[in-house]
Parts: structure tokens; sequence; C-alpha cells
């Protein structure tokens, strides 16, 4: 006779505990395993594609932008069309190639003001140096700075180059200068300067400026900021693209206000 013993009570105990974290993740596995709710699907569907546009509309693409490459000995502040475009994000040292994409539209008007390192009351920096300026320019659509562009100072010192007793002339910088209707009629066309005069540093060499000029006012010296503005005609030229921006940045500009 075959005789059964109970088993003892931690044994059935251990066997309990198996079989209810089996159940529970095999449960797990089935819930994971089902395909997800309509709902989930639908949004994640058109995931990474963008909102489509409305039956009629065309949307710029990366393929109608240009890359803009921009130097200025010390700092710039540049408008496309009367919009802030691009500002250099080192007032001083080290030089930097400030590089942007933009979206370029025919006729195009540019607007630049440059600024050489100098003090506002003396003209000159380190103390008693006087420093010079430049800037270059080059688009992919091939828009290039040169002696064509028109350039104005509007801050000049040490006056003759004196630095023992050193006086400066500040102009008013017109309010509209970056916009597309400002008369430069009357300004002069900037002067320009060879790459040996001006003595860029490495970043100059790392970006593409082939074409491009130095160019300042007649004194690269003395003029430690100056405007530029150029326009660049396309004959033909129509936009790909039928949108228009809605979107206000005045807010965003406390230095004026835009209307």
């Amino acid at each position: 006779m075959v005789q059964l013993h109970p088993q003892p009570r931690g044994m059935k105990a251990l066997c309990f505990l198996i079989a209810f974290f089996t159940f529970t993740i095999c449960s797990l596995t089935l819930l994971m395993a089902q395909p997800e709710g309509k709902e989930k699907k639908e949004k994640g569907k058109d995931k990474g594609k963008g909102n489509k546009p409305p039956s009629g509309l065309l949307k710029p693409s990366m393929s109608d932008t240009i890359k803009a490459n921009i130097y200025a000995d010390n700092w710039f502040i540049m408008y496309i069309n009367g919009k802030l475009t691009a500002v250099d994000s080192i007032d001083f040292i080290p030089h930097n190639v400030v590089s942007v994409d933009i979206l370029p539209e025919y006729p195009m008007t540019i607007a630049v003001m440059a600024k050489d390192n100098a003090d506002p009351k003396t003209g000159m920096e380190y103390g008693t140096h006087i420093g010079d300026g430049g800037f270059i320019l080059k688009f992919a659509d091939g828009t290039v700075t040169s002696s064509s562009w028109k350039a104005k100072s509007f801050f000049k010192g040490p006056l003759n180059s004196d630095t023992q007793n050193p006086k400066v002339q500040h102009d008013p910088i017109p309010d509209d200068w970056f916009k597309i209707d400002f008369d430069d009629s009357k300004w002069k066309n900037a002067t320009e300067y060879t790459e040996e005069r001006v003595n860029p540093k490495e970043p100059f060499y790392k970006a593409d400026f082939k074409g491009a000029k130095w160019i300042w006012t007649e004194d690269l010296d003395l003029d430690n900021t100056v405007i530029f503005r150029h326009k660049v005609e396309k004959e033909g030229w129509k936009p790909r693209w039928n949108t228009k921006p809605n979107i206000d940045i005045s807010g965003a500009l406390p230095w004026r206000n835009e209307k």
C-alpha cells in the first residue's frame, strides 16, 4: 500500500505564490500584446509629417532657403526686407562667422549695422589703442559685399587720431535705417579693403566667402559704427509658395516698435 504524505505547509505556500506570479505575468503579457485603440493609432498616424496646409496653400521648404555667411569686426545686426534676420552672438572677441539659413524674397533689401569695438567717449579700445573695422558677407544666391553697397558712418573717433586728447563725433542714427523704403541715395558707396588690411581671424578661413569683398567706409580705423545698405534684384522671380506669416514679433524687439 502506498502511503500519501501531506505536503508541508511551507511548500503549499510556495506553490501558491509561484502560480500567482505566473498568472499575473501572463495577463500583463496578453494586455501589452493587444492592438492599440483606433484613437491612439490615428493620433500618431502622421507623426513627423507636420500639419497639412489647407487645399491650395503652398508652404516654403528648406530647399527654398539659402545659406548666409557673415563676418564683422567686431559686431553686426542685419535686416532683410525690413525684418530682423541675424544678430552677431558675440559682441567683441573671439571673432566669429555667423551662418544662418534665410528665405529670400526679391527684390531683397539688405540693411546691416556694423560696429567696431570702441569706447563711445574716446573712440578707442584697450585704453589708448585705435582699432579697425571690417565687414564681409556672402549669400548662396551669389549676393556678396562690394563697393556697390552703400555705407555711412555714425560714430567717428578719436578725431584726427588724437589719442592724447580724444574727441568723438556721434551722428543720430535714423529710426528707419533698416526699412525697405529708407532713402540712402545720398550715401557714398562702400570702400573695399584687402584681406591683409583687415586681418581676419581663423573662423573666416573656414567659411565660404569666395567672391565677397571686405568693406567699410573710407576710414577703416576711425569710423566705428557703420550702416550698410544694398538691394538685390532678380528679374522674373516669383515665390514658389503662397503662404504669409501671421506671427507678430514686435514685442520681442524692445528697442523699437514695429508698425
